[in-house]
């Protein structure tokens, strides 16, 4: 009788990659043997469970032969719902190792091994967790308890990947800020183009080795500049008109100081109506 011998599905990513070289998402693997010998081996653990990518052992608990193929999103708010101790309160924790077989057996037939390794690919590959990840000492459990203590390298793993990412981050948005300061160079160079070519005197040739545009682009940068100026003057604040006043009020700003308002005060003290101030009043002397 032929025996076909019990090999259990080995997906996780090689031991001896470093964590620059696994993609974003994918980094969260971590590099843990199926067998019950090899503890906390050191590996790339941004999303450290190996079982979420690789599954457990054949001995875990029977999957669901008919369920049907859910999102990652409707997987974590199911998980949410069985076991909110870890996935809801509390804030983000560091998951228990072999946590999948964990879910299989406390929720049997609820999961596939595809949905929970797709979501846990996922969760833990999330820059929340690995934050959590980078600060923790204990792993939990489906309880919410500790399960174990988080080695060493599995922390600074974490650390590494969040470096990565910062720096990552840091690149776009310098290449963000290039690019914005670029487009706003063009548009004022535009700008300014179809200022000078709206007052030259200069025949179309020269103005365009003037320029230093062909012919041939100049019209396609004209219209540019037009539509851009265009949208310019469609977001500068409309003017507003003043209010009207009431029948028998000054309008507004021109009402004057309250005793002139009053109809005391006119003219300068003394009765001077006109004339430069300090001219001597003219006739003899009483």
């Amino acid at each position: 009788m032929n025996e076909t011998p019990n090999t259990a599905p080995t997906l996780a990513p090689n031991a001896s990659q470093s964590p620059a070289e696994v993609d974003v998402v994918d980094a969260a693997a971590v590099v843990e043997t199926a067998s019950e010998s090899t503890a906390e081996a050191p590996a790339v653990e941004v999303a450290e469970i190996a079982e979420a990518a690789e599954g457990v052992a054949s001995d875990a608990a029977p999957e669901a032969a008919a369920a049907k193929d859910i999102s990652p999103a409707a997987v974590a708010a199911k998980l949410k719902e069985l076991f909110p101790a870890l996935f809801v309160g509390g804030g983000i924790k560091p998951l228990k190792l072999r946590v999948q077989a964990d879910i299989q057996e406390r929720a049997p037939g609820v999961f596939t091994k595809a949905q929970l390794s797709a979501f846990l690919r996922r969760h833990t590959g999330g820059t929340g967790y690995l934050i959590a990840l980078s600060k923790a000492k204990h792993r939990f459990d489906l309880d919410g308890q500790p399960a174990g203590d988080l080695s060493d390298e599995h922390r600074a793993a974490a650390v590494e990947e969040l470096n990565r990412r910062r720096g990552l981050q840091q690149e776009r948005l310098e290449l963000e800020q290039q690019r914005q300061a670029l487009e706003q160079t063009q548009a004022r160079n535009r700008a300014g183009l179809l200022h000078d070519f709206e007052r030259t005197t200069l025949t179309l040739p020269n103005f365009c080795v003037l320029k230093g545009v062909t012919p041939e682009e100049l019209p396609g940068l004209l219209d540019l500049a037009r539509r851009e100026a265009a949208e310019r003057a469609a977001q500068r604040p409309q003017f507003q008109a003043p209010r009207e006043s009431r029948p028998g009020q000054a309008p507004h700003g021109e009402r004057g100081r309250p005793d002139e308002r009053r109809g005391r005060g006119h003219g300068p003290k003394g009765g001077n109506q006109g004339g430069p101030r300090g001219a001597q009043k003219t006739g003899p002397r009483r």
